[in-house]
């Protein structure tokens, strides 16, 4: 059987062509997105046999917990986690000033959202012969140049950093492969009109769920290159 990715957040933007790429490369993908017929759509767009639309909302452990299980039962593993999901990108507020539900809820999506299912998904990883996990983070947080910014998310997606490096460590003798990717300033919400083209982005975080098995793990890229933390 071919590999297997998930990919979080994935009917539209980054998320979506990043199913597109790994389909064209032969992987068996599962596009999810918040609402099922949103991925479905997603899915007919792509049009590629190798991608089935499912649902997963990773701010609930019901929805993460029930997908985690309809992998297991139809498919027995997981090769490839792709956490995507995100967004909340508060520019309308400051550090000083921030509303905590907005934090909450950047916090929920951002980083408890790709922790749980990290969780959920890795007894299935653990049975692939090359697992890989891949946080699509962001250079925004990276701590070597952090300053004033969007707060909610900046504090979210440094907290999928810090997480990046934790699971990389524990999970570094078991060879599953761990690293986050920034994919740049992309033309997708909120950033749209501006930013590259979107397969540019897709095309890191792509290149970081397929790496060999000795590739790195732990670290953090953009366009296949370190950044610093």
């Amino acid at each position: 059987m071919s590999k297997l990715a998930v990919v979080t957040g994935a009917n539209r933007g980054i998320g979506k062509e990043v199913c597109r790429q790994l389909a064209e490369s032969g992987h068996t993908v599962l596009l999810s997105g918040r609402e099922l017929e949103k991925a479905k759509a997603a899915a007919a767009d792509i049009d590629n046999k190798n991608i089935h639309p499912v649902q997963i909302d990773v701010t609930d452990v019901a929805s993460i917990k029930g997908l985690a299980a309809d992998v297991a039962e139809r498919y027995g593993r997981l090769d490839v986690l792709v956490n995507n999901a995100g967004g909340h990108y508060d520019y309308w507020q400051t550090a000083l000033t921030a509303d905590f539900a907005a934090i909450r809820e950047a916090a929920a999506t951002n980083l408890y959202g790709p922790w749980r299912v990290t969780q959920a998904f890795i007894p299935l990883l653990r049975k692939s012969d090359q697992p890989r996990i891949v946080n699509v983070g962001s250079g925004a947080a990276a701590l070597n140049s952090l300053g004033a910014g969007p707060p909610a998310y900046i504090v979210s997606k440094a907290g999928l950093h810090a997480l990046t490096l934790m699971l990389a460590a524990e999970l570094k003798d078991e060879g599953v492969l761990v690293n986050a990717v920034c994919p740049g300033w992309v033309a997708t919400d909120p950033n749209n009109p501006g930013g590259r083209p979107i397969p540019e982005g897709a095309a890191g975080i792509v290149w970081a769920a397929t790496l060999p098995d000795d590739g790195p793990t732990g670290g953090f890229f953009r366009d296949e290159q370190p950044l610093a933390w």
